[in-house]
């Protein structure tokens, strides 16, 4: 039998996705592309925004076109949330919720269509198992879970009702799995958790003693972090990025709004000057580091003024590229049940959107412009008919002539200059092969 499998939302969720295909394949199931003719369509949601359920509903309906006899299972977070929502809608077999997503064949033995949905969802709030979880596809990169669920009460965010208390793995588990990657022959992992800052709370192992432990599998020559709260990235971890062996200068660190205001509605657990402050002990350390930064606009209660305090700071922050999300109402949260009457016209949220994407590009290509004629490794990971891509250790995208034989290896090289498409020119890909 045929499965098929299409992940949306977060790095997070692909790792999950690549757990539940191991289990396929396992059973003797062949893995096709999302899309393509199979028995079995498994879809691995996000209720981040509106557009992810969106997205959701898109899928179900083009498993169901590639084959309307399809055992289409629908899990993730948007399933644990709304599992009767998804269960109502045309051609869905079984609904899976969070802890029940890794043990689907505990829940139906044939895969066969039938008249009522399955519904499988439990209560979160006192789950304590971890689930590990990686995902190694077609890059040369795989995505590492070592935590899970969050602890946090941000006023605009579903996750901890969708992904339960923080949970974490084990440093040996951790390290096993990471082993284990590094065998399938891949070179780079992502770390990934909901909020990977609360790693070990629960164990009683922490974040940076994972790092020492993960540096030490010579077969993997590359880490990065996914994301990381401000208040959680402290000195210790900046350091250890910077000694490390394979721990790569790239951060990528929440801000959500550059008004204090707006993140005391928010509920974050931190304000603008220590933003500030980290990212200045980032630039002390790894001056050449690359820094992301996330930001929602159009939160309930922003005004024009909060949104130029916003703008204004993040002009003036050393950062290198922005994520700009636009705020989406999710049912059950803070800012819906309590701040309903100050919501942002969704025309203003949009234009709001556009500034911080524009300020982005330009952040991104003053970043890559400021590395112009130095040599940094880089490996090659994407090729095509004319261009073969890859991303630097401070996560500059890079590209060169097309030659398939690059695909997965390390070089030095130059970069050269800055395309029209928002990378970098390589002239010499293989200046030096490591």
């Amino acid at each position: 039998m045929r499965v098929s499998l299409h992940t949306l939302g977060c790095k997070l969720n692909f790792a999950d996705t690549g757990s539940i295909g191991r289990a396929f394949q396992e059973r003797g199931f062949e893995t096709v592309s999302f899309g393509d003719e199979a028995e079995v369509a498994i879809i691995n949601t996000c209720t981040v925004t509106e557009e992810a359920e969106r997205k959701c509903r898109q899928a179900i309906r083009r498993a169901l076109r590639a084959n309307p006899e399809t055992f289409v299972i629908v899990t993730g977070c948007y399933a644990q949330l709304r599992p009767d929502e998804i269960a109502a809608i045309d051609g869905v077999d079984l609904v899976l919720g969070t802890a029940e997503k890794n043990s689907v064949f505990s829940y139906v033995e044939e895969f066969t269509k039938a008249e009522r949905t399955q519904i499988h969802v439990s209560c979160l709030d006192e789950a304590v198992d971890f689930g590990p979880s990686y995902a190694a596809g077609e890059r040369t990169r795989a995505f590492l879970k070592v935590q899970d669920g969050c602890d946090y009460s941000c006023a605009f965010c579903t996750i901890p009702a969708a992904r339960g208390p923080s949970r974490s793995h084990t440093i040996g588990g951790a390290v096993a799995e990471a082993r284990a990657i590094g065998r399938a022959g891949f070179s780079e992992i992502v770390l990934s958790g909901v909020n990977i800052g609360l790693f070990g709370q629960d164990t009683q192992e922490t974040l940076p003693d994972l790092f020492l432990a993960l540096d030490e599998v010579e077969s993997i020559s590359r880490y990065r972090l996914s994301s990381i709260e401000p208040n959680l990235l402290t000195d210790e971890i900046i350091r250890l990025v910077a000694d490390s062996r394979a721990f790569q200068p790239h951060f990528h660190v929440p801000l959500q709004s550059g008004d204090d205001d707006i993140l005391g509605a928010m509920r974050r657990r931190y304000r603008r000057e220590l933003y500030v402050d980290r990212v200045a002990q980032i630039r002390r350390l790894l001056p050449h580091a690359c820094i992301g930064v996330d930001v929602i606009v159009g939160f309930p209660g922003e005004t024009d003024v909060h949104f130029q305090n916003t703008v204004d700071f993040l002009e003036d922050l050393d950062v290198s590229y922005l994520h700009a999300f636009t705020y989406s109402e999710r049912p059950d949260t803070v800012a819906v049940d309590q701040l309903a009457g100050q919501m942002v016209d969704r025309a203003v949220r949009s234009r709001r959107n556009r500034v911080l994407r524009l300020l982005s590009a330009r952040k991104r290509t003053a970043f890559y412009q400021q590395h112009l004629g130095t040599v940094r490794p880089v490996i090659w990971e994407m090729a095509g008919d004319r261009w073969v891509y890859g991303f630097t250790d401070n996560y500059i995208k890079v590209r060169t002539e097309a030659d398939p034989g690059l695909r997965g290896t390390l070089a030095n090289v130059r970069l050269d200059s800055v395309n029209t498409e928002g990378s970098v020119e390589i002239a010499d890909p293989d200046l030096v092969i490591l």
